[in-house]
């Protein structure tokens, strides 16, 4: 197993930020780990670097403690923050060299033919020669999960690695991370759900410091439940959309057109048209949404 959190509490002040978490990840999963600002998901990725403690509780990365053995934890670990820390001044392949040496320095293998090896990963063999800060942002980005990755850590910690990107820079980070998790456990926050669903096996989601769902992928969006838009030709009251059967929640999404919600995997399209016809109402379009990632989200946080 190589992360494992056991009832992590932390607190700042009187604010709890993380309420008795708990959760494992499996070598080679890419794990989306999501939640609104303010849910806990960076205070999560700095307790398991190292970089803060826990109020109680436990957590293991690779079968390291992080109170007791913080050294042996850091090794293990490639870290991204979200605000990428870079030496603007220095050549890109000169702070990479200089990152693996604190390694080496660490007792970590990491020669020449490592960093050669992870420049051609990134892609930043043609931008080896150039200072960091004549760089654009997506290889800076680059630059940043190069130095993560640097000293081969069998797990990787990105805390929103595609911000600022353009189109084509977030489609090379994303084959960049995706490729990586093949041999490596990558554990991923970002608050664009595109990218989770594009990358990820499995998502965790926290809210108020708890965690609201874990599970996989393909398993949260299937579920028992179906959205539908309809659109009918008067405004209908709330109250009577509540006596469909299955209903879950109501939302008028603007004029007429409304989104609903049902608890059943039951086509429930029948039932809205029923609805209409016993109402004097018109049907004018009806079709089922894909429940995607962004709606789950929505759902599990308001």
């Amino acid at each position: 197993m190589s992360i494992d959190v056991r009832n992590i509490t932390k607190n700042y002040g009187p604010r709890k930020a993380l309420d008795s978490v708990s959760f494992s990840i499996n070598k080679g999963e890419i794990v989306g780990f999501l939640g609104p600002n303010g849910a806990g998901k960076s205070t999560m990725m700095k307790i398991l670097t190292t970089y803060i403690r826990p109020g109680s509780g436990s957590a293991a990365v690779n079968g390291f403690d992080i109170l007791t053995q913080k050294k042996e934890v850091q090794r293990s670990i490639g870290y991204l923050p979200e605000h990428n820390p870079l030496y603007l001044d220095m050549y890109v392949r000169e702070y990479l060299d200089f990152t693996a040496s604190v390694y080496r320095a660490a007792g970590k293998k990491t020669g020449k033919e490592e960093l050669e090896r992870v420049l051609e990963l990134t892609g930043l063999s043609g931008e080896a020669y150039k200072k960091i800060g004549q760089l654009s942002k997506g290889y800076r980005q680059r630059t940043g999960l190069a130095a993560a990755m640097i000293h081969d850590p069998e797990v990787l910690i990105l805390d929103e690695p595609t911000t600022g990107l353009d189109p084509n820079q977030i489609v090379g980070i994303r084959e960049l991370i995706r490729n990586t998790g093949r041999e490596k456990t990558v554990l991923l926050s970002t608050h664009i759900m595109q990218e989770v669903e594009a990358m990820c096996d499995r998502v965790i989601i926290v809210n108020r410091g708890q965690i609201v769902a874990d599970k996989q992928l393909s398993t949260l969006k299937e579920g028992e439940t179906q959205v539908i838009e309809v659109e009918f030709d008067y405004r209908v009251e709330p109250r009577l959309l509540e006596e469909l059967p299955y209903i879950d929640t109501i939302r008028n999404v603007y004029d007429f057109v409304y989104e609903l919600h049902f608890s059943t995997s039951t086509d429930m399209r029948p039932a809205i048209f029923d609805f209409a016809h016993d109402n004097g109402l018109k049907t004018l379009q009806l079709h089922h949404k894909n429940r995607n990632l962004e709606t789950l989200f929505r759902e599990l946080t308001q």
